[in-house]
């Protein structure tokens, strides 16, 4: 009988999906609540006990990092383990966690094996002591993770590129590749009405593409991307940046379609559709004053 309880946290159903299918695969012995912001989960946290939050940073209601503050003054949830999983990853974001006591951070999107390690790092022995590790896909996640629990030498999960970085070279218009890709957008398209929209960086868990954006909306963005050697699959997570006069909109999604630019199997440009997953008030309005833009 599972006997440790999580609550995971997120206004986006896809994410929360991820998280608890992640979960479940990785760790039988927990069993599984969510809520869709942090005044649900506060709410949640008041009527009984949990012994991991896995929660989003950006949420309409109540954030993330307020209900991390709300946790650490309450005797019950002092030291329970609290796991941001957010697009915020630059350094003032993870300080500012760090600040008001988040056991681990994870940034989006995040494979499996990353999450499953953060968790085994932050419930250490409790989690050893309630699973009897017999299912392969639990023994994997204790061999994976940097884990006090391992006491051997065993490699941390890989650390996403920095944010601040990847925009800062983006934005920058740097690499050569991103002229190829602005240059291939002119070229292939043709008819659609207003050209290019401006220009992204599209994450995954274990890349990043440079992009031009030729159509956007409300609910889904579609971009030209230089073809790579790893590129994600129909329905991997994904994180759009989006520049704003001077901010970063950091919009959580999936890949809904991959295109093909050109009719021939060595086309260098590859189309991309990402479906938006956010409910977040202020990411709209962002999103909607760059839509305007056009």
């Amino acid at each position: 009988m599972a006997n440790i309880k999580a609550l995971v946290v997120d206004d986006a159903s896809f994410v929360r999906d991820l998280v608890k299918r992640t979960v479940r695969n990785s760790f039988p012995n927990i069993t599984l609540e969510e809520a869709v912001n942090g005044k649900k989960a506060q709410s949640m946290m008041d009527r009984g006990v949990f012994d991991l939050i896995l929660c989003d940073w950006e949420m309409p209601e109540m954030s993330g990092l307020e209900l991390l503050r709300w946790a650490r003054q309450h005797d019950t949830y002092k030291k329970t383990p609290f796991i941001m999983i957010t697009s915020r990853g630059d350094r003032d974001h993870v300080m500012e966690a760090v600040k008001e006591g988040v056991s681990g951070y994870l940034g989006k999107p995040f494979s499996p094996e990353q999450l499953s390690g953060r968790i085994v790092k932050a419930l250490g022995s409790k989690l050893k002591k309630s699973a009897q590790i017999q299912s392969a896909p639990l023994q994997d996640a204790f061999k994976n993770s940097a884990s006090v629990l391992t006491g051997g030498n065993v490699s941390a999960p890989k650390a996403p590129r920095s944010t601040t970085s990847q925009s800062a070279s983006l934005l920058a218009g740097s690499t050569g590749g991103m002229e190829q890709v602005k240059k291939a957008a002119v070229k292939n398209a043709g008819a659609a009405k207003g050209g290019n929209k401006g220009v992204a960086e599209v994450r995954f868990a274990d890349s990043s593409l440079k992009c031009v954006i030729k159509a956007i909306s409300l609910t889904e963005v579609k971009v030209i991307a230089k073809r790579e050697e790893q590129f994600p699959g129909i329905l991997e997570s994904a994180v759009v940046d989006l520049e704003l006069e001077g901010e970063v909109a950091r919009l959580n999604g999936y890949v809904h379609q991959l295109q093909a630019v050109d009719k021939r199997m060595d086309t260098d440009f590859v189309s991309i559709i990402v479906r938006f997953v956010d409910e977040d008030p202020q990411k709209m309005e962002h999103l909607s004053k760059y839509m305007a833009k056009f």
